[in-house]
C-alpha cells in the first residue's frame, strides 16, 4: 500500500486538543453491518492521511461490509461484484444477472449486506434493467453469488438520473435512493417510486411507519445517492442538482425536498430546505457517511471530498480534502472497527476521461 500524506492535515493533527485526542481513543467507531454507517461518539477528528487499497478498478460504484470485515464492491459497468479484504485481497465473487446499462449512469449500482448475514446470507443489489431500476436478493455464502429473485421492480430507468444507492438503517430497513429518471414531474408524484427515498421491507414491501403507507419516505429529489446515518440515528442524504445547488439534506418521514420547484434552498411553503448546499462545480455528490461528529460526502465533478461537521440537526463549515488530486469520488463509507473511511474514484466512467482499470479504492485515516 502507498502512504500519501497532507500538510494540512499534519497542521490540523498538531492543532488537535489533548482532550479531543483522548476521546477519540475512547471510542473509535464500529459500522453497522450492511448499513455501513457509524455510530461513533463524537470526535471531532480529521483526515490525516490517505493510502491506495487496490487498484485496477473500473467504476466501482455500491460498497458494503460483511461481518468478516471484508467489503463487497460492485463494478457498475461490468456487473461483476469483488470482494475486497482490508489487506488489499480482491477476489471476484459473481456477477448480478438481468442487469443492464443506460449509456450513461446506470448498471450495477447499490450493494447492501443483510443486518442478518450470519443466518440468512442475504445481500441486495440496485440495478438498471432492460425496462426499468430493480432490487434484487442475492445469497451469498462467502465465496460465491447465486439465487437471483427480484424483490422490487418498476422503478422508471434513464439515461441518467437512477439513484442507486441502497443500505440498511438502524431500524433493520431497507432504505433506497432513486432518481427522478430525467422526468422531473416524478419527484412530485407521490404514486411514482422515482425522485424519493424508498423504506421497505426485506420482501419489498413498504414498511411498517411509512408516511403516506406505500414505500415513499420522502420525495422532491432529483437524483439522490449519499445516504447515511448519524450518531443518533438521524438519515441524511446527497443528491444532484441540475445546474445551480447540490444538496446535502436532513430527512424526516414525508418531507417535501422541492425538486423542481425548488434547486437548493427557496422560500415555498411545504418544501423543506437543505442543511448545505454547493455549486455544482463544487461538488456533484454520490457517496455520504458519518464519522466521529463529521459527515464525509464524496464529490465526483468537484473531486474532492468534503467533511461537514454536524452539531445535533445542524451543520457546521464544510471543508474540502484532496480537491482535484485524486479525480472523481464516488463512494465513501466508514470501516468496522477502524477510525477510517474507504473512498472510491470513478474516473473511468465516461466523464473522467481515464481508461478502465484505472479506478481506485483507498483508505482514508481519521485522527
Amino acid at each position: 500500500m502507498t502512504r500519501i500524506g497532507t500538510s494540512s492535515a499534519r497542521l490540523r493533527r498538531r492543532l488537535a486538543t489533548v482532550t479531543t485526542a483522548g476521546t477519540m481513543a475512547a471510542g473509535l467507531l464500529v459500522g453497522a453491518v450492511g448499513s455501513s454507517s457509524a455510530t461513533g461518539a463524537g470526535v471531532d477528528s480529521v483526515p490525516t492521511g490517505i493510502r491506495t487499497v487496490s487498484s485496477s478498478w473500473t467504476i466501482p460504484w455500491g460498497l458494503s461490509w460483511l461481518p468478516s470485515g471484508s467489503a463487497l464492491i460492485t463494478e457498475r459497468n461490468s456487473f461483476r461484484v469483488y470482494t475486497l479484504t482490508q489487506s488489499g485481497t480482491k477476489t471476484q465473487v459473481g456477477t448480478v444477472p438481468n442487469v443492464s446499462t443506460t449509456g450513461g449512469e446506470g448498471g450495477l449500482m447499490g450493494v447492501a449486506v443483510s443486518p442478518n448475514w450470519n443466518t440468512d446470507h442475504y445481500v441486495y443489489f440496485m440495478h438498471s434493467a432492460a425496462n426499468d431500476n430493480r432490487i434484487a436478493r442475492m445469497t451469498f455464502n462467502g465465496t460465491t453469488l447465486t439465487d437471483y429473485t427480484t424483490i422490487l421492480t418498476g422503478i422508471a430507468r434513464s439515461t441518467y438520473h437512477n439513484g442507486g444507492r441502497l443500505k440498511f438503517g438502524p431500524d433493520g430497513y431497507l432504505y433506497a435512493t432513486t432518481g427522478d429518471a430525467q422526468n422531473s414531474a416524478n419527484a412530485q408524484n407521490k404514486n411514482s417510486l422515482n425522485g424519493k427515498i424508498l423504506r421497505m421491507t426485506t420482501a419489498g414491501q413498504a414498511a411498517p411507519g411509512n408516511p403516506f403507507g406505500t414505500l415513499v419516505y420522502s420525495l422532491g429529489h432529483r437524483n439522490p445517492q449519499g445516504l447515511t446515518w448519524d450518531a443518533q440515528g438521524r438519515l441524511w442524504a446527497a443528491e444532484f442538482g441540475n445546474v445551480q445547488f447540490d444538496e446535502l439534506n436532513l430527512i424526516t418521514p414525508g418531507a417535501n425536498y422541492g425538486w423542481p420547484t425548488c434547486e437548493g434552498s427557496c422560500s415555498t411553503a411545504g418544501m423543506t430546505n437543505p442543511k448545505r448546499q454547493w455549486t455544482t462545480g463544487e461538488a456533484s455528490p454520490s457517496g455520504l457517511t458519518f464519522a466521529d461528529g463529521a459527515l464525509y460526502l464524496a464529490a465526483l465533478k468537484g473531486q474532492r471530498l468534503w467533511r461537514i461537521p454536524v452539531t445535533g440537526t445542524e451543520t457546521g463549515t464544510p471543508v474540502a480534502y484532496y480537491t482535484s488530486s485524486y479525480g472523481r469520488l464516488r463512494t465513501v463509507e466508514t470501516v468496522p472497527g477502524l477510525n477510517s473511511l474507504w473512498l472510491t474514484t470513478t474516473n473511468a466512467d465516461g466523464n473522467g476521461g481515464q481508461p478502465a482499470g484505472s479506478d481506485k479504492v483507498f483508505q482514508v485515516d481519521l485522527s
